[in-house]
């Protein structure tokens, strides 16, 4: 791990602010939303059917720590970071 890679990153994944989530990490944008994104999907997708599917920021953040579990990936509750919208 190189600490040059590492930042902070908000996480806005709904209209609502208080449901977004930071992360300290050394993810790029492509590796946070490859796994963010289809979770958020499927419970975007779910409200259009019967279907029950529902995600919370700590089961986004233990997705992420699955996938990729050699890399940086920490809660952060500063207010100082780069957004990613999804």
């Amino acid at each position: 791990m190189s600490l040059e890679n590492v930042r902070i990153v908000e996480v806005i994944t709904t209209a609502f602010e208080e449901e977004n989530f930071i992360l300290l990490t050394d993810l790029s944008d492509e590796q946070i939303e490859s796994v963010i994104r289809p979770i958020v999907e499927k419970e975007r997708n779910a409200e259009d059917s019967d279907d029950d599917c529902y995600y919370d920021n700590e089961g986004l953040f233990n997705a992420l720590e699955q996938e990729y579990p050699e890399n940086v990936v920490i809660f952060y509750s500063d207010k100082s970071f780069d957004e990613i919208t999804i």
